[in-house]
């Protein structure tokens, strides 16, 4: 624009240049044509600014006006646009000061009138400029001129003279209009009749169509008659609008009504379009804004009902708001003007004008129109019109007729919906303004749900042609659902049939639909209406009162209430009961009850319900003790249970939720799935079954059902059909189960965390216990197709999905049983034949079959090595059987035959029970023990073909490459310690196992190993158990306990189970002939002293644990100590000091830890009760020593002997020596020492561990405790007089420390400090006599292989022979048991020296695998034995070979005696110093230490060095013995043995009467301080 101003040089230079320029510009300007208003604007700056130039002066007049005459030519309108720039400067000289600029401005004018018409300036110029100018003779009667006309044209109303309008016209023009229209009249030819009654009576048109209109008003239903007449006579839009609106106008009168009639009419011009709905709109009232503000009104007052409702109020209060709410109802009654907007709303609907009605809508706040009544209907109807064809086609029932809607005659009504894809055009949108107002039109209702099932049907047969666009009419239907059916049901009144019919379309989509659809109507559905709002308070209120008032005895009328208001509002009324359950646990029982009344749809919003309330984020699952799980979290769990079991409600959503909790690594609810399981399949999970359940348990199905369970729950077959089916059609069934077992170490590594340890442990056993439950709920109720089909084989479950083995075991063994058994089934139909033998092997067959695969498969489990001791069958068997397939419970089965049978009688006697009725009960009682009879015959063939099995494959079983203890380690390891704990069924199992394993004479089994690893040192098992694993250990322990408490009880039964049994073997001689070719078997008697220290063991292990402080061991040891009440402890002062310690526990932990003191107070009273059925101890076995020619004894008298570790793997170890001080408190001591000292003192009888009784004499005896006095005497002397030489020494019991030795030991140190120094001689003559001896042995040894050459000949000898040397040739394994059984040092102590084993020369079998400890102890026992066999094969020797080999004998032995001597010497002065340092210590731990000191002192660690030394001298002279002992002549000295055997006694006799008690404490302190 500021280029076309006109530039200064050109004025200077206008005559040159400037003239021409401005020219050009104009024409530039005139021609050009990029828009006009800007072309217009741009010739009106530059001849503004022209004129401009002349009014300041700088341009002459004439100039200007030769240019503007030129410029004229340009433009048409030229003119036109100067008068407009002129009218401009008119107005801005007229407001300027300066005169001369205004009379420049009149000359142009002047000079341009002849450029501009007179009529244009006169339009646009003042009158002044106009007067001046010589245009008009005077402005002001111009003026007012101008005033009249503007009156005239714009104000004065044309008035028509009425006396000219004759009323016949009128009267003719009504009746006209009112004449039958049924004939062939027509609007066009009424038309020209009121034309020419206009013109003849001179009416006014403007009245003639108010009266036409109010004609029509009258005559409503004549549109097709009326539209077109008013279309044809009308003028314009405006003038019709106005009439209309004058009407409208009318009515606008408080209390006025406005007739139904004229809404007609105005809709009918809508629709045909003779008027526009603005202008029409704007004469109706109540105005946009008022009902805005009437809408906020409704929802603040909705709101402050709910407020209310909420509330608690005081009376007082309560008069008060009732006298408002009074008042609020009288204003009411006062009624306002009609709302004309939702009448002609309500017209527009009725003639199908969705258009319009749409528009007035959307002018209004949401939904406030459709909660009008009269609109609501209306709008149903018109849908109840559009929906009719498709809804006869797809949506009516088989069997319905129904009402027929007719179509609306209007063409412009929408169309009919003929497919579902029509229902997106209008019937969709129609119904998301009607929202929840569907409830005014239950039949609507139903039709739209009908449609929806039927397009369901049609979307789940599609084949994917149209995806898109049925996805699309899906994502319609779901999302009407939720803004309108579900809304709408809310406000019906407790209509069920409207629920049922809801949830025929509701179980058609996936329950992430459904649930999805119940989350918005419960948390957001109810905040979007007033009404709803309302709704929503009352169903609270009344769920609060039924409630309150609910009880077992009112169930029946609360339930119906409960379901009268569900039908409407469940997932309020749930979500109030569910916040009461989880207060108050006891109404969980009342509530499942009740909820009989329920619709299916319902039962379905309650599952919702659930699980949001299980998820919800603001709840703890933890109590704030962080120790257990939330009472709310149970008392849910519980209601789960009961609520799926009893009412068909879809699992699949509680069973994901669960699922997705696992793979989140959180395993609080699967509480809920042990829950559902247990009440819906009746498959318990109690660890505290009682011995008939377990019993029970091991029986059938049928038996299991009748006597496994605490509650006997029934008719589970339905629900557990359809727990199976959820899981089936899901798929959760194998994730649910991998998944728990992964979540097992989850627990304790990934969710433990910061977490308590009992919290922690409480889970994980719940994982398991859950895992347990699941797996035997798919176990019993899958068919084996399905299970085969689900679960994966070993080796993936194991290396793939990273289950623990004992959980993949647990998974697969139902599918191999399933297997073996359809296997079996296919060969006995292939071949017919009845014979069991046959039978038999066809079982066989088919477990080859079935199992050599698995066989396979487990190799991967585990590193190569394994499978050089246990085969992979033994370890596939062992893990795939059951106690199913062991044993047959017959008393079990007993048991529940005799209950039915007093059922029965008991049925017959009831005279009350109606005759039917009996009749029915003893059917069913008959027909159970039929079954259960067929059941115990079906598993008692099972179990003998099993055996049978088993007997063919133990051959195979452990291959014991390395070691007999190696193998003894894996079977452990492997396969009892992992499913000894996994269930109570699975304890029992091992024991029997063990025992079967045992009792099928197994090679390579040493069952003595076995149970003696099982019993000793418990202590770091118990304390890595759980609460329930501690419980199952503490089961199998009984079990194991029972065996070895059968056998100990009776020698008869010992004999008869034991006695022969290569697991009983504890030393394998080389034989040359029939009198040695039998492997050692150990004795009753012995077996005896070694179940006593077991019995120890566990005591010990005990008193640890409990005196340790930790929570778990103390709990632990606890259960286990009660599980095994039965068998333990049965011998008197070990069950005293047992006792002791728990007393001790119950005064430390009451105020403390609560939950350990009733533990202990029930273990302490239960074990008073056992106090009858205990026993002394030497009544338990006999105490003193039954003498072994082999080695050091078995027996360990007293607890202390056991302390001793006798095992060759976890007994010894370093630990033991401080762990063995553990026993020797205040508590044990008094009791113990009694027994021990009472026995200890008896005669030793004459007895063999072996069984060898002929090889062996008193003499034996003799020579052993004589060495040991001659080796040790000094130094006794020597420790009698320092205060204290050994920790044990320190204990506070010291009286107990003699019973911590073994038992030869005691006695020799026993008969050498109580025998006077006259003895002594004797002693010495003794030692020379068994130097005899072992020279003329060892004669025999040097013989001996040149007599077995010889011997050739018998041929049973030769093979008895080659038996022995192979069984040498195994690494000496059957002779590491002896010693491990019976050294009373570690195996690691108790070797022999170097120049020992050069003399003997038969290390000749060294052991790769094992510890060259282990390879010496072994050797030097098969040394010994085959020194003692090849004695009784050999011929009598020259007598002067045999005193030469005596007398070399008797000079090495008499060096290292002296040798030993001297270091046992300096290795006490050392250690003096130290232990009476330690003995102060002792003492004041003694005086006052607290259960944390004795814990430190039993450490491992804290073992101290003497101690050691002790014990690796006392390992070295019983060495000595054990060699010594094995080289008796063959039957020579018997007498003499038994003269010095009474002597003996005789001295003992005069020792103990002649000293008093203090020497007896003299006797023990000094034994104490030789250890």
């Amino acid at each position: 624009m500021a280029a076309l101003v006109v530039p200064a040089d050109w004025i200077r230079n206008w005559e040159k240049s400037g003239k021409n320029e401005f020219l050009q510009l104009c024409r530039n300007l005139a021609e050009s044509k990029p828009s006009d208003d800007v072309t217009l604007r741009d010739i009106q700056a530059a001849l503004y600014e022209l004129a401009w130039q002349v009014i300041k002066g700088n341009l002459k007049l004439d100039q200007a006006a030769s240019v503007l005459n030129d410029v004229m030519e340009f433009r048409e309108d030229m003119s036109s646009i100067l008068a407009d720039v002129f009218c401009i400067l008119d107005i801005e000289t007229g407001c300027l000061e300066e005169k001369n600029k205004r009379e420049h401005f009149t000359q142009l004018v002047g000079a341009c009138l002849v450029l501009v018409p007179d009529t244009v300036l006169k339009e646009r110029l003042d009158p002044e400029t106009l007067e001046s100018l010589g245009l008009i003779k005077q402005a002001q009667q111009f003026n007012q001129k101008i005033v009249k006309i503007k009156t005239k044209l714009f104000y004065k109303q044309q008035k028509f003279n009425l006396l000219r309008e004759e009323n016949e016209g009128y009267a003719k023009l009504i009746t006209e209009l009112g004449q039958d229209l049924s004939g062939n009249i027509t609007s066009r030819l009424v038309l020209e009749n009121i034309k020419s009654l206009i013109g003849c009576f001179n009416l006014d048109p403007n009245r003639v169509l108010d009266i036409i209109l109010e004609v029509y008003e009258c005559r409503s239903d004549q549109d097709e008659f009326f539209v077109p007449l008013i279309k044809s006579y009308m003028c314009e839009a405006q003038t019709l609008c106005h009439i209309l609106g004058f009407k409208f106008k009318f009515y606008q009168e408080p209390n006025g009504e406005t007739p139904s009639s004229l809404y007609h009419v105005a809709a009918a011009l809508l629709q045909h379009n003779l008027i526009e709905l603005g202008d029409l709109y704007v004469h109706l009232l109540p105005m946009d804004p008022s009902i805005l503000e009437e809408h906020k009104r409704e929802i603040t007052e909705a709101k402050q009902i709910a407020r209310k409702l909420t509330m608690v109020v005081v009376p007082s209060e309560k008069t008060e708001e009732k006298d408002k709410e009074k008042e609020k109802e009288e204003e009411k009654n006062e009624k306002p003007p009609d709302n004309q907007k939702l009448g002609l709303l309500e017209a527009l609907l009725k003639i199908g004008d969705w258009q319009h009605a749409q528009s007035i809508m959307d002018q209004m706040p949401s939904f406030y129109a459709a909660s009008h009544k009269s609109i609501a209907v209306a709008l149903c109807q018109l849908l109840h019109i559009t929906i009719e064809p498709l809804y006869r086609r797809a949506g009516v029932p088989k069997g319905a007729k129904g009402a027929l809607n007719r179509p609306l005659k209007s063409k412009q009504a929408p169309k009919p919906a003929e497919a579902f894809e029509d229902l997106r055009k209008e019937v969709f949108t129609m119904l998301c303004y009607l929202g929840p107002h569907l409830s005014h039109d239950p039949v609507l209702f139903a039709k739209i749900v009908r449609l929806g099932k039927g397009f369901m049907k049609e979307y789940q047969n599609d084949k994917q042609e149209d995806k898109d666009r049925m996805d699309t009419l899906l994502s319609c239907f779901l999302s009407i659902t939720d803004q309108v059916l579900l809304p709408s049901l809310t406000l019906m009144d407790c209509n069920a049939c409207m629920s049922e019919e809801l949830w025929g379309l509701f179980k058609m989509f996936p329950y992430q639909h459904r649930y999805r659809l119940y989350g918005q109507w419960k948390n957001e559905t109810y905040n979007s209406h007033p009404l709803l709002v309302k709704v929503k308070a009352q169903t609270v209120d009344r769920a609060k009162y039924i409630m309150k008032r609910l009880t077992k005895e009112n169930v029946k009328p609360s339930g119906r209430q409960i379901g009268k208001l569900s039908h409407s509002n469940p997932t309020i009324l749930f979500d109030y009961m569910l916040s009461q359950i989880q207060w108050y646990d006891n109404l969980i029982t009342p509530v499942v009850d009740s909820l009989k009344y329920l619709t299916s749809l319902n039962y379905d919003v309650l599952a919702y319900c659930i699980i949001e309330a299980l998820a919800n984020p603001e709840k703890e699952k933890m109590k704030h003790d962080d120790t257990t799980i939330s009472a709310w979290l149970q008392s849910l769990a519980s209601l789960c249970g009961s609520v799926f079991r009893k009412y068909p409600i879809e699992l699949a959503g509680l069973l994901q939720y669960v699922t997705n909790q696992l793979k989140a690594g959180k395993s609080f609810d699967l509480l809920i799935l042990k829950e559902v399981v247990q009440k819906m399949a009746g498959i318990e999970i109690a660890d505290e079954m009682t011995q008939e359940q377990l019993e029970a348990m091991t029986g059938g199905e049928q038996l299991k059902a009748e006597g496994g369970y605490f509650g006997q729950i029934r008719n589970t077959k339905k629900s557990s059909q359809r727990l199976k089916d959820a899981l089936l059609d899901h798929e959760l069934a194998l994730p649910l189960c991998l998944l728990m077992a992964q979540q097992r170490n989850g627990v304790v590594f990934l969710e433990g965390g910061e977490k308590h340890l009992k919290l922690v442990g409480k889970l994980y056993d719940q994982c398991h216990d859950t895992l347990v439950q699941f797996g035997g709920f798919l176990a019993s109720n899958l068919s084996t197709e399905d299970y085969i089909k689900r679960v994966p084989s070993v080796d993936i479950l194991c290396n793939q999905f990273h289950t623990p083995h004992d959980a993949a075991f647990f998974l697969s063994r139902p599918m191999y049983a399933h297997q073996i058994l359809s296997k079996y089934d296919e060969l006995k139909k292939t071949e017919k034949g009845n014979r069991q033998q046959q039978k038999v092997h066809k079982y066989i067959a088919a477990c080859d079959l079935v199992m050599a695969p698995v066989h396979d498969s487990v190799v991967s489990l585990h590193p190569p090595k394994v499978w050089d001791d246990i085969s992979p069958q033994f370890y596939a068997t062992f893990w795939s059987l059951t106690m199913y397939d062991l044993a047959v419970p017959h008393n079990a089965y007993d048991r529940e035959v005799n209950k039915l049978k007093v059922q029965m009688k008991a049925i017959d006697e009831n005279p009350e029970m109606p005759p039917n009725k009996k009749k029915k009960e003893k059917e069913r009682c008959t027909a159970l023990q039929d079954k259960l009879q067929e059941e115990e015959k079906k598993q008692l063939e099972h179990v003998q073909r099993v055996l049978q099995r088993l007997k063919l494959e133990k051959d195979n079983w452990l291959l014991a490459k390395s070691t007999k203890n190696e193998t003894i380690t894996k079977f452990l390891q492997l396969c009892i310690f992992p499913r000894c704990i996994f269930s109570a069924i699975d304890a029992v199992y091992c024991a029997r196992f063990v025992e079967l394993v045992h009792q099928q004479r197994t090679p390579n089994f040493c069952t003595l190993l076995c149970y003696d690893r099982v019993f000793s040192d418990i202590i770091y098992t118990v304390a890595s158990c759980t609460e329930n694993e501690a419980r199952r250990y503490g089961r199998f322990l009984c079990c194991m306990l029972d065996t070895v408490t059968r056998w100990h009880s009776d020698r008869a039964i010992y004999e008869k189970e034991c006695g022969n049994y290569p697991g009983f073997l504890t030393i394998l001689r080389a034989t040359g002939f029939d009198g040695g070719n039998k492997a050692d078997q150990l004795d009753y008697e012995n077996f005896r002293h070694v179940v006593h220290k077991w019995h120890y063991k566990l005591t010990k292990a005990s008193v640890h644990c409990l005196e340790t402080g930790e929570y778990t061991h103390i709990r632990n040891i606890l259960i286990v100590l009660t599980k095994i009440l039965l068998c333990y402890p049965k011998v008197l002062n070990l069950g005293q000091a047992l006792e002791r310690r728990v007393h001790k526990i119950c005064l430390e932990e009451k105020e403390k830890r609560p939950d350990l003191y009733a533990l202990a107070m029930g273990y302490s009273g239960q074990l008073k009760s056992r106090k009858p059925y205990m026993v002394p101890e030497n009544e338990f076995h006999h105490k003193e020593l039954p003498v072994r020619n082999t080695g050091p004894t078995t027996v360990q008298n007293g607890p202390g002997s056991a302390g001793k570790p006798a095992s060759t793997t976890s007994t010894g170890k370093p630990e033991e020596g401080a762990s063995e001080e553990n026993e020797k408190s205040k508590e044990k001591s008094q009791s113990a020492v009694k027994a021990a000292s009472k026995t200890n003192n008896t005669t030793p009888k004459v007895t063999t561990s072996n069984g060898n009784g002929a090889t062996n004499s008193t003499k034996l005896i003799k020579e052993k405790e004589d060495k040991d006095k001659s080796g040790k005497e000094k130094n006794k002397e020597k420790k009698e007089k320092t205060p204290a030489a050994t920790p044990e020494a320190k204990a506070p019991g010291k009286e107990k420390q003699k019973e911590e030795r073994p038992g030869k030991e005691e006695k020799t140190r026993e008969t050498k400090e109580k025998t006077p120094k006259s003895e002594k001689e004797k002693f010495k003559k003794d030692e020379k006599a068994s130097k005899d001896d072992k020279a003329k042995a060892s004669g025999g040894e040097s013989k001996s292989s040149a007599e077995k050459e010889r011997e050739k000949e018998p041929s049973k000898e030769r093979d008895v022979a080659k038996e022995a040397k192979t069984k040498e040739s195994s690494k000496g394994e059957k002779a590491a048991v002896a010693g491990s059984l019976k050294s009373p040092v570690p195996r690691s102590e108790s070797s022999e020296s170097e120049r020992e084993q050069k003399r003997r020369k038969l290390d000749t079998h060294s052991s790769p695998s094992h510890s060259s400890t282990v390879k010496d102890n072994l050797n030097e026992l098969k040394d010994s034995a085959t020194k003692h066999y090849t004695n009784h094969s050999t011929a009598t020797l020259s007598k002067s070979k045999e005193r030469e080999v005596d007398k070399k004998d008797m000079e090495k032995s008499r060096d290292r005696s002296r040798e030993r001597e001297k270091k046992e010497r300096k290795r006490d002065h050392s250690n003096s110093d130290r232990e009476v340092a330690q003995e102060l210590k002792r003492r004041k731990d003694e005086n006052g230490t607290s259960s944390s000191k004795h814990s430190k002192s039993e450490s491992p660690s804290n073992s101290p060095q003497p101690n050691e030394k002790e014990k690796s001298k006392s390992s070295k002279s019983s060495s000595k013995e054990k060699s010594d002992s094995a080289k008796p002549e063959k039957g020579s000295s018997g007498g003499k043995k038994e003269s010095r055997h009474d002597k003996e006694k005789a001295e003992k006799k005069e020792k103990r009467e002649s000293t008093g008690a203090k020497e007896d404490k003299k006797h023990h302190k000094s034994s104490d301080k030789h250890r």
